[in-house]
């Protein structure tokens, strides 16, 4: 068999074994609830490799070997302020966002926690953040398509289309029926298997350059600055690359799956599975890109197709085209675990959040509605991500600022401070969206008025904008805590229910803890 066919045996398989857990997936789903949440019953393990996974995507395989690859370490910065953030999330939001959305109304979405926790009679808020989610993951999930399309065009050569829909169709058949489950299922097997790439791959270049020593003298040819997390840096780009990592505080496609963690004592193991895969996976990067630097010195009549396939390429160049073939599914897999995340989230902010809020639903209506949903979104995502031109990055990095921007300082707040109101939660999530989108279309235009006219922006003598995920998520959270301190408190109610979270709740979580399997 040739090559290409063995590869696409792999991938074939692949999609076979991410059915088939959307199957198993499928049969444990019995009502709503459990198709938005799962019944909170992840196991630590699951939570947090399917948390992993969901969050990296394709920049964990292609974009950040691509990056180290050309520029050393100095690319390293969002890495860092990545895996701090997962940490600092974990830490400070896992166990009391599970204990606080179980007692506050049993809350299945994030909207429907801001909206019990606060007791917006309103209902504007709820909305309002069901609206933020709906418009930023329907572009979210067509960005991914996008991706996936694209992947196909550079692994096999194939139409945008094909791949575009091959990659949308799988991922919408495991998560429309397995929902929730079978989303964190999948991504938890799809996470795995990237961790093994990053494992594996390097480990063999590393053979075939010569060992570690053979491979560090071979960079220090290439690139002497590689180990250098400042030369080529300016403060801005540090900043900006770092500050990635506030936006996971607001994260829906992540927060949620501590929400269905089983008890909140599992969030101390989370953490340590959590962070340790991120480290794991990061530090897999960077030994494929210095590996993959030193093969390809070494051997000048080979070149490299393009830098962000560094990993792919050694992979082909030093495996058996099926095993190859298995680490383009690794690939395929970062893909496509974001794509499913997001579809289950922005199905229940619609189902649970918008439409619920008016209608009275029956769990199997919620169930069947929240199926619909996905498929609706699908369908939606795919027609926007239609163009091959279809950007990626940019968008990626628009939405993870929006969400950050707009919940992230809400979330914390609601979890640790007790004076926090509605109308101020409203009012700082409302700024920190505006302020991001703004801030974040004005640069966009900026620099491409600079690269095409030659003139002075906005910016000053700044080489870079700041990233709009600095300026959205202060300002929420400034406007959150002066709003909520000029109008009225909580009532004696809310404010003893705060406290009932923050002390009943620890002593109903370990009753839990001791039964928990």
């Amino acid at each position: 068999m040739s090559d290409l066919t063995f590869k696409l045996i792999a991938v074939g398989l692949y999609f076979l074994a991410m059915i088939g857990i959307g199957f198993y997936a499928f049969r444990k789903t019995r009502s709503g609830d459990d198709y938005m949440l799962g019944g909170r019953s992840l196991s630590p393990f699951t939570a947090a490799l399917s948390a992993g996974a969901s969050d990296m995507s394709g920049w964990l395989m292609m974009g950040l070997p691509g990056a180290l690859y050309m520029s050393g370490l100095v690319e390293g910065w969002m890495a860092i302020g990545l895996t701090t953030g997962a940490a600092l999330n974990w830490i400070f939001v896992a166990p009391r966002l599970r204990r606080f959305t179980e007692v506050a109304g049993d809350s299945i979405t994030i909207p429907s926690y801001f909206d019990n926790r606060l007791g917006d009679t309103t209902r504007l808020l709820r909305v309002a953040s069901g609206l933020v989610i709906l418009v930023f993951f329907t572009f979210y999930v067509s960005s991914g398509m996008a991706a996936g399309g694209k992947f196909f065009v550079s692994a096999f050569g194939g139409e945008y289309w094909i791949g575009m829909l091959l990659v949308a169709g799988i991922t919408l058949l495991y998560t429309m029926f397995g929902g929730f489950l079978g989303a964190t299922y999948t991504d938890m097997v799809q996470g795995l298997i990237m961790l093994a790439a990053l494992l594996i791959v390097p480990t063999l270049a590393i053979g075939a350059v010569g060992g570690p020593g053979a491979m560090f003298e071979s960079v220090g040819q290439v690139n002497p600055d590689f180990g250098s997390l400042v030369t080529g840096a300016t403060v801005i780009g540090v900043i900006s690359s770092a500050a990635w990592g506030l936006g996971y505080f607001g994260q829906p496609h992540i927060i949620i799956r501590f929400m269905a963690l089983r008890s909140s004592k599992d969030a101390r193991m989370g953490t340590v599975i959590g962070v340790g895969w991120m480290v794991l996976c990061v530090l897999g990067v960077i030994a494929t890109a210095m590996a993959g630097i030193a093969y390809f010195q070494q051997n000048p009549d080979m070149s490299l197709s393009d830098p962000e396939n560094v990993v792919l390429d050694l992979a082909q160049i030093m495996m058996h085209p099926l095993l190859a073939g298995i680490v383009l599914a690794a690939v395929l897999a970062a893909i496509m675990s974001t794509i499913s995340s997001q579809l289950v989230v922005t199905s229940s902010a619609l189902v649970e959040d918008l439409v619920g809020t008016g209608v009275k639903l029956s769990a199997n209506a919620k169930l069947w509605l929240g199926r619909i949903g996905v498929l609706v979104i699908a369908i939606i995502g795919a027609y926007i991500a239609r163009d091959p031109e279809s950007t990626i990055l940019g968008l990626v990095a628009f939405a993870w600022a929006g969400f950050g921007a707009a919940f992230g300082p809400i979330v914390l707040l609601s979890l640790y401070w007790k004076r926090l109101t509605n109308i101020g939660a409203l009012a700082g999530m409302v700024t920190g969206a505006v302020v991001s989108f703004v801030w974040g279309k004005s640069s966009q235009a900026i620099d491409a008025e600079q690269t095409t006219n030659g003139i002075a922006n906005l910016w000053g003598a700044l080489p870079e904008p700041l990233y709009e995920i600095v300026p959205g998520f202060l300002l929420c959270l400034i406007v959150a805590v002066v709003v909520s301190l000029l109008t009225k408190a909580p009532g004696r109610e809310a404010l003893a229910g705060f406290r009932h979270m923050e002390t009943a709740t620890t002593e109903r979580a370990a009753v839990k803890d001791s039964t928990a399997v």
